[in-house]
């Protein structure tokens, strides 16, 4: 059976920067170290006024084309995930084929196009959806390009404002790929949650304790399922865990509660026992009324001393160094680019990957054949985790991202500067701002059409 998966990506981020500690944090009168420490965060990237959804992702789908030396009949689908759409009827896959029509030669006309919507999971769905189109056989020899791109701002001293990020992973799906190739086996955990909402309304609205409680809450239920059907899963399967990353803080309570259920009845957990004991169980806290000799015999189960208990375990266990050593080579490489880009929405858990191989690659780390586990999330919820095979050329692709040169060279706002071009990003506000930065090369907003469609340029 052929292998499909992963063949090529590449990542646009916003051209402004906001850096956290030195502008935000002293403009808050705050102590950076909430930031640095706490979020996990050193900045957050910021689109100018000539760019948004459709320029990051046309920008970044434009270069993997180039590069890949791909025309538009090399590409049978294009889909586009988003929490940022403009248009409820014109999807935005079809103003990226537009763009990318002005720098090709042929049309994209025969493909399939499409804007998938389920907060920040919604581009790993559309990798999905591209991997059983290929499988199927509907792609006549044709690739997939998935875009992940949004613009994740909040209003104006709201609780998330610091996580705020703005970018674009492209990848491109197909036969034999070049990075990594997808598992048949998934995963998922899913309910109908309230913890993220956007309803008919540009900033969303955020319960930052729930959202994080449900989070944690659809990765147990995904990673169980997945296990299901893939068997157990061990700390030692997998080089690295790309997690879904609205800030690298919250992949810390992640990281955690992943590894204390895959060491659950392991060799590590009788290892560890010597220094903080087994885990609970649950059946250790059943309460049957009758003395504690028939502790397990009713259905009746004492819930707060079985979670405080766990939660006792948790941070004993946050303190050991074979957590620390699991958690620096498995998940801290994951996190570099987050840390300095912010929330991404549907392409933060792209980014995370990406993140790793090119931390594999920089720290000459022989990944062929090695797996990852990609935990994927979006509020309201639904959490997948899937595996991943790295294929034998990956460097050869991850030496093609130009990650690090984009981030060197944005334009570090002031915090007036900041505020101004939140304002140009505020739909609520008529604001005409002048861009900081000149566009070269590269896709640009230019203004509106006859029926207020919005209108884009290759600016050479």
């Amino acid at each position: 059976m052929t292998s499909v998966g992963i063949d090529a990506i590449e990542i646009r981020t916003g051209s402004l920067k906001l850096d956290l500690p030195g502008t935000f944090a002293p403009a808050k009168d705050e102590d950076p170290e909430k930031y640095t420490k706490g979020l996990g965060l050193n900045a957050s990237s910021f689109p100018d006024s000539y760019e948004d959804i459709v320029t990051m992702a046309a920008n970044a789908a434009h270069r993997l084309m180039e590069r890949k030396g791909l025309r538009p009949n090399d590409v049978g689908r294009i889909d586009v995930a988003t929490e940022s759409a403009f248009d409820n009827s014109k999807p935005v896959s079809t103003y990226v084929a537009g763009c990318l029509e002005q720098v090709n030669d042929g049309d994209f006309h025969h493909a399939n196009k499409g804007e998938r919507k389920f907060a920040c999971v919604a581009a790993t769905q559309a990798v999905d959806d591209a991997y059983n189109w290929i499988r199927a056989g509907r792609n006549r020899g044709r690739a997939a390009l998935v875009i992940a791109t949004d613009t994740a701002l909040y209003a104006r001293d709201d609780p998330g404002e610091a996580t705020q990020g703005a970018g674009a992973v492209a990848m491109l799906i197909d036969e034999d790929p070049s990075v990594v190739e997808i598992s048949t086996e998934q995963g998922y955990g899913s309910a109908d949650e309230t913890d993220f909402l956007k309803p008919q309304q540009q900033f969303p609205s955020v319960d930052g304790k729930r959202s994080m409680q449900v989070y944690l809450a659809r990765m147990r239920e995904a990673l169980e399922d997945f296990e299901s059907v893939s068997g157990d899963t061990h700390p030692d399967d997998y080089a690295y865990i790309p997690f879904h990353t609205p800030f690298p803080g919250m992949v810390r309570k992640a990281g955690l509660l992943g590894y204390r259920h895959m060491i659950r009845d392991t060799p590590v957990e009788d290892e560890l026992a010597e220094e903080i004991g087994r885990q609970p169980r649950r059946e250790a806290f059943g309460v049957s009324g009758q003395g504690p000799e028939a502790s397990g015999t009713s259905s009746h189960v004492d819930e707060a001393g079985y979670e405080e208990a766990v939660r006792e375990h948790m941070d004993a266990l946050k303190g050991t160094d074979a957590y620390h050593e699991w958690y620096g080579n498995t998940i801290e490489p994951t996190l570099t680019i987050s840390r300095e880009v912010g929330n991404w929405y549907t392409g933060s858990v792209h980014v995370a990957r990406a993140s790793a191989l090119q931390h594999a690659l920089e720290n000459g780390v022989d990944l062929a054949g090695q797996r990852l586990l990609v935990g994927s999330y979006g509020s309201g919820a639904q959490a997948e985790i899937h595996a991943e095979t790295v294929v034998d050329g990956w460097e050869e692709e991850v030496r093609a991202f130009d990650a690090d040169e984009q981030l060197a060279e944005r334009y570090d706002l002031s915090f007036e500067e900041y505020e101004e071009i939140h304002d140009a990003h505020n739909h609520e506000k008529d604001t005409d701002v002048d861009p900081v930065t000149v566009p070269e090369g590269e896709f640009a907003f230019t203004g509106w059409g006859r029926m207020g469609e919005r209108e884009y340029e290759y600016v050479n």
